[in-house]
């Protein structure tokens, strides 16, 4: 828990969206882990195989009939701690939280975890092309989320004249300096 704790808990949390549900799935996974006989080759092996079973546990709890039966009293209450990031970060993170599920697990697993795409394959049991593709579609369609976001925030004259020439040009809209890392490749 203490070398792969962290992990499991960002990537549970990532995937359901819920601090309550995002503990019950690290529970459960490191209960699975203490029941399993598996023996593991390698301390990145166990990481790969606790990270498998996170996903798996996230799609179950997903699936459940209690889940889709329940609504949240105050969605707000639920999402995790924005003061933990600043705010670019948390629109990337927000952006990212919009995405399907495959492409939501792809990033994570890429970005934060550092996965080539032949590990995501691995974990997510699909072709490396299939892994990339997710990355990819996840990089545009959050490049288009940010880029909309901007656009709702840009202001709809510039300042003292509302003349673009005035400012040396046609207006530009600023783009999250931390999101080049998922809307460069």
């Amino acid at each position: 828990m203490a070398d792969w704790g962290d992990a499991v808990y960002r990537l549970a949390l990532g995937q359901t969206r819920s601090r309550a549900d995002a503990e019950d799935v690290y529970q459960d996974v490191f209960l699975r882990l203490l029941d399993s006989g598996t023996a593991f080759e390698s301390p990145e092996h166990l990481k790969a195989w606790l990270l498998r079973v996170t996903v798996n546990r996230c799609r179950d709890l997903a699936r459940s009939g209690w889940k889709r039966r329940t609504v949240a009293l105050d969605p707000e209450w639920d999402a995790p701690d924005a003061a933990a990031h600043d705010d670019e970060d948390a629109a990337v993170w927000d952006a990212v939280g919009q995405l399907p599920e495959q492409q939501r697990t792809a990033v994570h697993l890429h970005y934060v975890e550092g996965y080539s795409t032949e590990e995501i394959a691995s974990a997510l049991d699909c072709r490396p092309a299939t892994a990339r593709t997710w990355l990819f579609r996840a990089r545009a369609r959050i490049r288009e989320l940010l880029e909309a976001d901007a656009a709702e925030d840009a202001p709809a004259t510039l300042p003292n004249s509302g003349n673009a020439s005035a400012a040396g040009g046609a207006p530009t809209l600023p783009r999250p300096p931390n999101a080049a890392a998922l809307t460069a490749e």
